[in-house]
């Protein structure tokens, strides 16, 4: 089953992710567009961002690491959650998805970060 997460929850997880790993900071990948970056990102503290457009990920797999606790956002949820059941079943355990994606975010924590359609 994938841990379902909102952006006002991420942090905590981040951190749970971390100390749980030695210390080591999770992944959070954005599976979005690149236009999509252009218009809204994040880089939220206590993780290591990676972009990565969803098509991207099964060519990609090798250089993900299995053990690394990973986070995946998207606009609204849809993508990423799809990505996490990817991974999880290819062997990633430790998999979250930050439910409402980024538009969430903007809605949530940070009224910066632009909504679009």
């Amino acid at each position: 089953m994938i841990e379902q997460i909102t952006p006002r929850q991420l942090p905590a997880w981040l951190q749970r992710a971390a100390q749980a790993d030695g210390g080591r900071l999770p992944l959070l990948i954005d599976v979005r567009e690149p236009a999509e970056w252009a218009v809204a990102s994040v880089a939220p503290a206590g993780a290591e961002l990676l972009q990565a457009p969803m098509h991207t990920i099964p060519a990609r797999l090798a250089e993900l690491d299995r053990e690394r606790p990973v986070a995946l956002l998207c606009h609204h949820g849809g993508r990423s959650m799809q990505v996490a059941m990817f991974l999880a079943q290819h062997g990633f355990d430790r998999v979250a998805n930050v439910a409402g994606g980024i538009d969430a975010w903007s809605l949530q924590l940070d009224p910066t970060v632009p909504r679009y359609g």
